[in-house]
């Protein structure tokens, strides 16, 4: 059954002010080419898509079981309609229990869920150094347990610290195999983040955070970000990166993402919540381990792109930070763009950028509370 919905429609050619039909694919888009800024009405985006998600709802991916379904129905609530449901530095044994759930979530979206495609692998191959909010379970990597996970559920990003003995060589092993290998959780130096780039590695974990930082003399993985990534992540809560930290990225990494590196606590009120295995606390917005440290964070993505807004950020340019970059960095060309033969991912927004609607895969969701 087709639908069809009326407004300012971002098209990979621009702005339409017209009508989109859709099933669960795109089936025509009319109009003309206008300015937003010439009428009041809604504005109809791709649906956003996020690589970094531990949590909401109360729920942790590390649980297994059911979940992944509340997270990704939580996430759903606020426009994204696509996700990598992300795991943590743990012990074998949790790792394969939150995998199996994710990959079992992959074969079947449920209603009203984002569609999980895969998982975000994030640690434990990092550098015990820099744990951040990992619990300290890190170890080496071997292509054979790699291999091994990979069969649980598909592996579409991996965190990697690259000076860590071996894990150059697994690098360019792991890019062969089609995974998107990142640089993270590293004390690596400049030299040693340009060496993982050249031997495959294709993004940044959540930039600035859990890095060694830039410094003039000393620039650090941050340092080999800036100067040489075409992509990299970045949590654009306004507490784990600096606004202005934010405008250099975006000025230097030309197809910075952004996600939410977001945690049990999203959607849910002040107190104590699971991230792995550690106890973190809400407070003023913020996810923290008892010691003060950051760990992950409440985002969502309607309000990342608000943020990206606020910090100057053109409407259409911002959303290729939330949807359409994110959907290149793996691959997709069926997501994360309104263009005939393309999931209907939608997000209907207000002109102050309310969430009124969305649609994933034509589908129309339920944005109350569960």
């Amino acid at each position: 059954m087709t639908e069809s919905i009326k407004g300012n429609i971002l098209t990979p050619s621009g702005w339409v002010h017209g009508a989109i039909a859709f099933g669960d694919r795109i089936e025509d888009i009319s109009g003309g080419i206008t300015d937003p800024q010439h009428n009041s009405d809604d504005y109809i985006l791709p649906g956003f898509i996020d690589l970094h998600v531990h949590g909401g709802a109360g729920k942790d991916v590390m649980e297994g079981g059911d979940a992944v379904h509340t997270i990704a129905r939580i996430h759903a609530r606020h426009g994204t309609t696509s996700m990598l449901a992300t795991t943590m530095t743990a012990p074998p044994e949790d790792i394969d229990v939150a995998l199996t759930a994710i990959g079992n979530a992959v074969k079947q979206r449920g209603k009203d869920e984002a569609r999980v495609l895969g998982a975000h692998l994030e640690g434990p191959y990092i550098n015990s150094g820099k744990l951040g909010a990992q619990p300290n379970f890190a170890r080496p990597a071997t292509l054979a347990e790699v291999q091994r996970l990979e069969a649980m559920a598909p592996l579409k990003v991996i965190t990697v610290a690259p000076e860590i003995a071996g894990h150059l060589e697994l690098v360019r092993a792991l890019a062969d195999e089609g995974m998107r290998v990142q640089i993270g959780h590293t004390l690596g130096s400049y030299e040693e983040g340009v060496a993982a780039l050249d031997h495959g590695a294709s993004g940044f974990t959540h930039l600035f955070n859990a890095m060694s930082p830039l410094h003039h003399r000393e620039p650090g993985m941050v340092g080999a970000a800036l100067a040489h990534a075409e992509y990299a992540e970045l949590i654009p809560d306004l507490l784990h990166v600096h606004p202005g930290a934010i405008k250099t990225a975006l000025r230097a990494i030309p197809r910075l993402y952004c996600v939410t590196d977001s945690t049990a606590a999203t959607g849910m009120p002040d107190g104590e919540y699971m991230l792995g295995r550690h106890i973190v606390h809400k407070c003023m917005g913020g996810v923290r381990l008892p010691d003060g440290t950051l760990a992950g964070s409440t985002l969502t993505l309607d309000q990342a792109l608000r943020n990206l807004v606020g910090l100057g950020l053109e409407l259409a340019d911002a959303v290729k930070r939330v949807s359409t970059n994110a959907a290149d960095y793996l691959g997709i060309e069926e997501r994360g763009r309104l263009k005939p033969g393309a999931y209907a991912d939608l997000v209907v927004m207000d002109r102050n950028l309310n969430l009124k609607a969305v649609y994933i895969e034509g589908e129309r969701c339920d944005l109350n509370d569960a």
